[in-house]
């Protein structure tokens, strides 16, 4: 159990550090191409897609994305869009509140894995209502939404601790939700072993609805998960 938990800890580490990772082809770093796109993305200078017949045709061959996002399912947070990004480029994950579960997790390991994507992002976003929704919930959540707004309250927990005002407490849960998630998602051992093996790297970022662009965070253990860490290791 000890070796685990020091495995863990250990690729937690790297993961954070940022190992040397492959790129895409011709050798761009994956997460410049998204910084780039972006950068077009705001000042409204989008590239020219190829979305012809030619280009669906040679997709039927295969796919090749150079990286996989996990975001929320906000119509107003499409990857695609605000990356400046065309088809078969990035391989997306979507759900409320950018969460974890099985069979999103799964998602994440094939696109990681079975793609070989070599970049992984956690993109959480300003004003998200499912993070809002948690922070305004009362009693115990039920039902299919309940499931997302308890995998949220972690974050809105800790969030509520900073004495901030709504705004603040809000984007502070948002920022915090981002990186619960990235613990749920470093609890794959497919994810720690190519993060270990400096073939993945995984970054946490926060996008703004008002400007468009995307921030990357630190993805530091968060309170709460050092308190239920600390927890463990006592009983």
């Amino acid at each position: 159990m000890r070796s685990s938990g020091l495995l863990f800890a250990l690729v937690c580490f790297v993961a954070i550090a940022g190992l040397v990772y492959a790129g895409i082809e011709g050798g761009k770093d994956p997460l410049n191409t998204l910084i780039d796109g972006n950068k077009r993305f705001i000042s409204g200078e989008l590239s020219k897609k190829d979305l012809g017949d030619s280009r669906r045709q040679e997709l039927t061959k295969g796919q090749h994305p150079f990286a996989t996002v996990l975001t929320c399912s906000d119509s107003r947070v499409a990857p695609e869009i605000i990356f400046d990004q065309g088809l078969g480029d990035i391989f997306v994950v979507r759900v409320a509140g950018n969460v974890v579960e099985p069979t999103t997790l799964g998602s994440i390991e094939y696109g990681v894995e079975h793609l070989q994507t070599p970049l992984l992002v956690i993109l959480g976003h300003e004003s998200c209502g499912a993070v809002k929704a948690a922070l305004e919930a009362t009693g115990k959540p039920e039902g299919n939404i309940g499931a997302i707004l308890k995998k949220i309250l972690p974050a809105v927990k800790t969030a509520k601790k900073a004495g901030k005002d709504e705004k603040q407490t809000l984007n502070l849960a948002v920022q915090e939700n981002v990186k619960n998630t990235y613990m749920d998602i470093m609890k794959s051992k497919i994810v720690r072993e190519l993060a270990r093996e400096g073939k993945l790297k995984i970054i946490g970022a926060e996008y703004y609805l008002e400007t468009g662009k995307f921030e990357i965070l630190d993805l530091g253990v968060p309170a709460e998960q050092q308190k239920r860490e600390h927890l463990k290791k006592a009983a």
